[in-house]
């Protein structure tokens, strides 16, 4: 390819990325730019997410501890954590998003070390420009925030890479991911309190991206990771009232019973193993990849600390 083709391929590219992040992009309501989803939204949203996630195949090689591509895929999460940790995580889980659809349809490039690091970089600095974060990241600060070898790639390589990841995701870049789906389902627990409604979302969120880290969840449909966190927190927050809001989930016309069942089960365990893992965090050195699920616990607990503090005044 010519070095003038490269440059209009380059600022094509550039161009349609910022059209895209221009129309604002929540992962909670990916589909449109007003705040507030609709309940004529959540239709769409069941038909399309499939479209949204990598193949069963690769799910599989992923799945800890034993797929073939599980620690492959540690160190990729692990450097996209590095490269967030200062930032909020929906960066981080959008970034992984992207990585994980790519290479369920492009394959695991491990022969190549310097590809690998130029994957990780492309997919921050795709989710970066599609949450309009660009003021506060730079490719200088995606590169620099983690070790990688010292490798610094510039600008006209990355977006080659860029438009490799969009290509092969098909520029499906608003991704539908598990935090769409979140408010459909809460609804089926009919809670009046607005703080335990809060603390409940927030227990879930917590779970969606450290179950995201760990890979568990890669082959389940966006829908099903989000209503079995809920049930996960609620089993934690309200167990007397478990199994009433476990059957009105089930009586859902969009859940598959089977597969929620074998989602809820795998995200116990990572629930379980969250809480076994929290002494080993005090325990531990702050190393970037701890700070950065600190962070998450931090992130997604704040606004529920101060929900429950107000309904435990409201109770008293």
């Amino acid at each position: 390819m010519s070095s003038t083709s490269s440059e209009e391929t380059s600022s094509e590219l550039g161009n349609k990325v910022t059209e895209h992040s221009e129309m604002e992009f929540d992962l909670e309501n990916p589909l449109t730019s007003h705040h507030g989803i609709h309940s004529d939204t959540f239709p769409s949203l069941f038909l399309i997410e499939s479209d949204h996630m990598p193949s069963l195949s690769y799910s599989k090689s992923v799945k800890p501890p034993a797929g073939i591509g599980f620690s492959f895929r540690q160190d990729a999460v692990t450097f996209i954590l590095q490269v967030c940790c200062f930032f909020d995580p929906f960066l981080s889980y959008l970034a992984v998003n992207y990585l994980d659809r790519f290479l369920s349809t492009q394959g695991m490039p491990q022969q190549k070390p310097w590809v690998v690091r130029l994957l990780r970089v492309s997919c921050v600095s795709l989710a970066v420009k599609m949450m309009n974060r660009t003021t506060e990241f730079s490719l200088n600060d995606i590169q620099g925030n983690a070790n990688h070898g010292g490798l610094m790639f510039d600008t006209e390589t990355i977006q080659r890479m860029e438009a490799l990841i969009l290509g092969a995701l098909k520029w499906r870049m608003r991704s539908v991911t598990p935090f769409a789906f979140l408010s459909f389902f809460i609804h089926y627990f009919k809670l009046k309190d607005p703080p335990l409604k809060q603390a409940l979302r927030t227990r879930a969120t917590q779970t969606i991206l450290r179950a995201q880290n760990e890979g568990k969840m890669v082959g389940f449909k966006p829908s099903l990771i989000a209503a079995s966190a809920l049930l996960s927190a609620c089993h934690e927050l309200f167990p007397l009232q478990f199994s009433c809001y476990r059957d009105a989930i089930l009586s859902c016309s969009y859940v598959n019973k089977e597969m929620m069942e074998e989602s809820y089960k795998e995200m116990q365990e990572v629930a379980m193993e969250e809480y076994e893992s929290v002494m080993d965090r005090v325990s531990s050195s702050d190393t970037p990849v701890n700070l950065q699920l600190d962070r998450q616990l931090f992130f997604c607990s704040s606004a529920s600390s101060e929900g429950e503090e107000e309904s435990r005044s409201r109770r008293i």
